[in-house]
């Protein structure tokens, strides 16, 4: 039987005695690419916080590697990137090669200098994301799907369970985007285990293996051919309101009615 990588189970969250989540189970094997979906105030936020330890866990278990997780303990075996897809504003004070260093700080001691060992490591990580020719730019002088693509190479330097991607599109142009997700289908190649919390359903087509629809319930949970195969109807009940796909040229893009 295959350990699964990641796991929730049985999670329930309050907030003012208000039930936020109720009863979410997922779980993701190695190497499996995992799109959260839902509409703006699903509870996607909350469960991002619950799994990144930054709230309690009120009830039910987290597992990494068939392993008891808190979000405070062995933090580096799940990594994170963050929605801002342009953080650093003009006159940052940091280069590419540093901001992605700084990824391996969580497993160093107190006053422990980085060495030639950690050096190589980075040169590694953005050779694998072909970015390695941009280590000694600022990296505020980047464009917004280049600072997310150095953000994801911090996030992977340190040889994390799981990289977990919180709406990681937003700001950034259509032709970055379309960059970035060929970047996260190389990882997925690659055998990078990835979740993806987003509200938009098109972006999962072509590059999610699995899909889990979250609107305080857990509504479906499969693969993504499954959850392709759902019609409008279906959707817009998980969603709440009416829902149209719009055709687009790789995949199908979701809006409100």
């Amino acid at each position: 039987m295959t350990t699964a990588v990641f796991e929730l189970k049985n999670i329930d969250y309050y907030f003012d005695n208000k039930k936020v989540l109720e009863n979410i189970n997922i779980k993701i094997n190695k190497g499996e690419f995992l799109a959260i979906v839902g509409p703006n105030g699903a509870g996607k936020s909350t469960l991002l916080k619950i799994i990144l330890g930054l709230l309690p866990l009120q009830k039910g278990q987290i597992f990494v590697d068939g392993k008891v997780y808190n979000g405070k303990q062995s933090l580096y075996k799940i990594s994170y990137v963050s929605q801002k897809a342009q953080a650093f504003k003009a006159g940052f004070p940091a280069s590419v090669k540093e901001v992605v260093m700084s990824g391996l700080t969580k497993r160093k001691k107190l006053f422990q200098w980085f060495n030639k060992k950690d050096e190589n490591q980075v040169e590694a990580v953005l050779d694998r994301l072909n970015i390695s020719h941009l280590m000694h730019k600022n990296i505020a002088e980047l464009s917004g799907g280049q600072q997310q693509r150095v953000l994801i190479a911090r996030a992977l330097i340190s040889n994390p369970s799981v990289l977990i991607l919180d709406e990681p599109t937003n700001g950034i142009d259509a032709k970055h985007v379309n960059e970035f997700y060929e970047t996260l289908e190389t990882l997925k190649k690659e055998g990078v285990t990835i979740i993806l919390v987003t509200h938009d359903i098109g972006v999962v087509a072509d590059t999610a293996t699995e899909v889990a629809c979250l609107n305080k319930h857990l509504h479906f949970h499969g693969t993504t051919e499954d959850f392709k195969s759902l019609d409008e109807v279906e959707i817009s009940k998980i969603y709440g309101h009416p829902i149209q796909f719009v055709d687009h040229q790789h995949n199908r893009e979701c809006c409100s009615s």
